[in-house]
């Protein structure tokens, strides 16, 4: 079958980095607690320090799981995209190289999903 080109088709990406008016998003999962299915999405500012992501944004995602009150945050073993890293508090998310689509997970052991149920 032929096929004719009427013109030259050019991709747009509708969540490019310069569509978010300086907000970045940030997607985080919490290994072993798949209450939800995926990882959720945040739009965050890349200056929010990595102390406002655990204190204020990551209540709103899962504080009401049971096991989220039970987390020692000394313990959570922290990966960006993967690879292991040691945030600081103080560090703004664009020092940690946490950037747009960063996928960040914790590990929290010890706790082992709902019920234990480990998923």
């Amino acid at each position: 079958m032929s096929y004719t080109t009427i013109e030259a088709f050019t991709p747009v990406e509708k969540d490019a980095p310069a569509n978010f008016h300086g907000k970045q998003l940030l997607f985080v999962g919490w290994d072993r607690h798949l209450m939800f299915y995926a990882p959720m999405t945040l739009c965050v500012e890349p200056a929010m320090t990595f102390g406002a992501l655990r204190e204020q944004a990551l209540p709103t995602l899962w504080g009401r799981h049971p096991d989220f009150a039970r987390i020692d945050w000394s313990a959570v073993q922290w990966l960006a995209s993967g690879e292991p890293i040691a945030p600081r508090d103080d560090a703004t998310l664009a020092e940690l190289g946490l950037g747009h689509k960063t996928l960040l997970r914790l590990r929290t052991p010890g706790l082992e999903g709902l019920a234990g149920a480990g998923y």
